[in-house]
């Protein structure tokens, strides 16, 4: 209720003077917007008995297409909106808008999550946990499908309003339903749009004719404002239309009301505006979400009528239509942001005037006009914004179905977009379409259903469906080599792919040969400084990391970094993702140090320019969360080891290998920072969950094994920890060698427990041989070879070797306060003579 002595506009001015601090894509305020007192009463009431409960249930709004379901919510939020600190309009035709929502909603927040996969749960949890004693309201707008919204509805102190034209939301939430307009709220809308200058009979019959029906009624008050037409005369319009539209097989009961009042001004400008029809007819095949301006600017070769042609050529031209258009009230046209928007049921009207011919121009035309939108990079996370506005469009136009080559190629990076961003069940779902529309039309072994299989394995692999994943990129593979070739571009980049299969199984040295073979072809085929070249030379470095050839993988990485940077931009995520690569190439090369400080900086950079829960933001702030233990910062490692944790955890689940691994790494330091119990339980679950995720021998759970071993034996089960080391020895060199850097480590470790165990002519056996390997490995002063080193001058000592020991150890205890510096916990502990602890890592970003 407009307050007194305020005329709605006015009262719209003080409530955007006291606007709540989040204010997020609310529609623009109707300012006839009539009558709905007791509807509007009705749903503050429902709201407020709600109170500050924390189980909220939805209140859902539904009724009819066109009696204003929408509009009645806006207009509710305007006049409550001082009673919120955040207020959250969401498209929710499609499970991709709202996640993208949420991502901007997450922004607003503070939440630092750029990904849709954590922003969902970070929203959700904010808001159930109070946001600070901050009162919101989230609007579902559109919610048709109360299976796919429900996982998105908050609970918490706040409340929750659903539009939807479904009624099986009364099963889900209290509801209100939102019928007709009484003859009353009919009369006072044609008089607030005419100008008064209505009669009470003239209004009554028109609002008779009209069926109530508020999108009708809304339609003939504006253009009875603009053409001064007589309710007689507009009545036998309405009429002659409404028999049109029933020969024609219109017979919806609330449809046709709608239907015979827009013919009006659209035969109107069918005579005198045709350019405007028809921007209006193009725009039915764009989804009712906001459509950009910029997607109607240079336009060319869609099959469109001349009318339109001349509009998408002629800025001025375009501009009369759209004026045309906003005149009649036939669109809601927003200024501020750019956009044109048409109800669903105003597009479902325009359509049915359409044969099918037009129908298939009209909609390749949307088509054309999305990929004139394209940016073309759907990594850039500066281009995400642009591609969720596509999105619902390229949706509901079906571009899935569309047989121009590069529409389809707007669909890939639209997944790509998707897969970039985090949404990875988005991208799997639109991934799955065109994969099942271009076989059909295309056929399995066209490229570009090769490629968008190559991307829906990605995607299922993403959301944890491996089997399916390596089902799926096996056969398309094959297809790739049997009908493009070995060189073609799609075959080496789903080669790339498969190298997942021996990461899987564990043969690490196969990984490195087969990824050596791809480089090699890419080299021949792309040349040395193309984008592709250098992303499968990245890949090659990586597993060369896990293959324990770091100094050739740090080599390798410093020219990929300069080439990526000179190419790319140095902010780009490729040059990101190769700078935290070398990073840790500089780390296990042993410059614990110089490692961090080159970790700070590019994680410091990707959380600015990807966002803090980007993949790879939250893989090189692992990164940097071990080159910190290494470097002995381990205060700040604990902290950011368990953020890392907390967001892998919050992003994947338990049982993801990303959080698997960071288990792992709480286990390590925790263990450095002397909590025992709590390592030995993050340990345990590390080799369990590793083992789940791959299979008991795999390196990977050896590494854990070998990590969880060191927990044991310092909590005195010396045993066990035999036992353990024994076992990562044995699984090590079932896939590895005697040489490879986590075997070097597995040895260490259990030659440690083979002097506590009073082994001690063992133990010194098992340091000499592991020590020669690792200086030929990795250099005599790599903090590895000198912690070995040392054990080996107490194992000499407690031999009786006392003067062959001594020199050792002040050698070794030099070398530590030359390399890792006289504060440096290594250091410290040589210069005690406590035996020097050895763990490793996976390698992985």
């Amino acid at each position: 209720m407009t307050a007194p002595g305020l005329s709605h506009s006015e009262e719209s001015g003080r409530t955007l003077a006291r606007q709540p601090q989040i204010w997020g894509s609310v529609p623009l305020r109707n300012p006839d917007f009539v009558g709905r007192e007791e509807l509007l009463e009705q749903l503050r009431l429902r709201l407020i008995e709600l109170g500050g409960a924390t189980a909220v249930l939805p209140e859902a709004l539904h009724g009819m297409g066109g009696v204003g379901k929408s509009q009645t919510v806006v207009e509710y939020i305007y006049r409550h909106a001082v009673e919120y600190d955040i207020v959250w309009w969401i498209p929710s035709e499609h499970p991709t808008t709202i996640r993208s929502s949420f991502v901007d909603l997450a922004k607003r927040l503070g939440i630092k999550a750029s990904s849709a996969e954590t922003a969902v749960p970070s929203v959700l949890e904010t808001l159930r946990s109070g946001v600070a004693d901050r009162r919101w309201i989230l609007v579902f707008d559109n919610a048709e499908h109360p299976d796919v919204v429900r996982p998105f509805l908050p609970t918490g102190l706040g409340h929750v309003v659903v539009t939807s034209r479904n009624a099986e939301w009364a099963g889900v939430a209290r509801t209100v339903e939102v019928d007709l307009f009484t003859r009353d709220e009919s009369i006072e809308l044609l008089r607030r749009r005419g100008g008064g200058n209505i009669t009470d009979s003239d209004a009554d019959r028109l609002a008779d004719a009209l069926g109530d029906l508020p999108l009708a009624v809304e339609q003939a008050a504006s253009w009875r404002a603009q053409t001064g037409m007589p309710v007689a005369e507009y009545v036998d319009l309405l009429e002659k239309n409404s028999a049109e539209l029933l020969k024609a097989g219109a017979t919806g009961e609330y449809e046709l009301p709608v239907a015979a009042a827009w013919n009006v001004p659209l035969n109107r400008l069918k005579t005198d505006r045709r350019g405007a029809l028809e921007l209006l007819q193009v725009c039915a095949f764009f989804s009712p979400e906001p459509i950009s301006r910029s997607l109607f600017t240079g336009v060319r070769g869609a099959p469109v009528p001349d009318a339109l042609g001349e509009a998408f050529s002629d800025p001025i031209k375009l501009n009369q239509a759209i004026r045309e258009i906003n005149r009649y009230s036939l669109a809601k046209i927003d200024h501020s942001r750019n956009t044109i928007q048409l109800h669903r049921l105003v597009q479902a009207v325009l359509r049915d005037q359409l044969d099918h011919s037009q129908w298939e121009n009209m909609r390749h035309s949307v088509h054309l006009m999305l990929v004139n939108g394209d940016p073309g990079d759907p990594e850039n996370s500066a281009n995400w914004p642009v591609y969720a506005d596509l999105l619902p469009h390229a949706i509901n136009s079906r571009a899935v179905d569309c047989q121009d080559s590069w529409v389809r190629t707007l669909v890939t990076n639209l997944v790509r977009y998707l897969t970039s961003s985090g949404d990875y069940q988005g991208a799997l779902s639109l991934a799955e379409n065109a994969w099942d529309a271009w076989k059909k039309t295309l056929g399995e072994t066209h490229v570009d259903t090769l490629v968008i299989g190559r991307y829906r394995g990605n995607a299922l692999r993403r959301v944890g469906r491996t089997p399916d994943s390596r089902d799926v990129n096996n056969h398309v593979y094959k297809l790739m080599r049997e009908n493009l070739g070995e060189d073609h571009e799609a075959t080496i980049a789903m080669a790339d792919v498969l190298l997942i299969v021996p990461r899987s199984e564990g043969k690490l040295y196969e990984e490195r040969d087969l990824a050596e073979k791809t480089l090699e072809r890419a080299q021949r085929v792309f040349g040395e400084d193309d984008p592709a070249t250098l992303r499968y030379a990245n890949a090659y470095a990586s597993f060369l990391r896990t293959a324990g050839e770091y100094f050739t993988a740090r080599e390798l990485d410093e020219t990929i970094l300069r080439r990526r940077t000179a190419i790319l931009g140095g902010t780009h995520s490729a040059t990101l993702n190769t700078r935290s690569g070398l990073a840790m190439d500089i780390r296990e090369c042993g410059l614990y140090v110089q490692a961090c400080q080159t970790q700070e900086e590019t994680s410091s950079l990707a959380t600015e320019v990807l966002g803090r829960d980007h993949p790879a933001t939250i893989g090189g702030d692992r990164c940097l969360a071990v080159a910190r233990r290494k470097a002995g910062f381990h205060d700040r490692a604990m902290e950011l080891t368990e953020d890392v944790y907390n967001r892998y955890r919050l992003r994947h689940g338990e049982g993801h290998i990303d959080t698997v691994t960071s288990m792992m790494d709480m286990a390590t330091e925790l263990r450095h920072m002397g909590e025992l119990e709590k390592s030995l339980d993050f340990g345990v679950r590390s080799v369990s969950d590793f083992e789940h995720v791959y299979y008991p021998e795999h390196p990977f759970v050896m590494i854990a094994t070998t990590n969880l071993a060191v927990t044991r034996r310092l909590m005195g089960d010396v045993e066990e920890a035999r036992r353990l080391n024994e076992r990562a020895v044995a699984g090590f060199l079932s896939r590895l060698d005697e040489d490879h850097p986590y075997t070097l480590v597995a040895r260490a470790n259990l030659a440690s427990d083979l002097a506590e165990l009073g082994e001690v002519d063992e133990a010194r056996r098992t340091d000499e041989d592991t020590l020669e390997r690792s200086k030929r490995k990795l250099g005599e002063e790599h903090p590895t070879t000198l912690a070995v080193a040392h054990n080996l001058s107490i194992d000499l000592n407690l031999l009786g070797n006392r003067d062959e020991a001594a020199i050792l150890h002040t050698n070794t205890s030099a070398s530590f306060r030359t390399v890792l510096g006289d504060d440096h916990p290594a250091t410290l502990a040589a210069s005690q003579n406590v035996r020097a602890n050895c763990d490793t890592d996976t390698m992985q970003l």
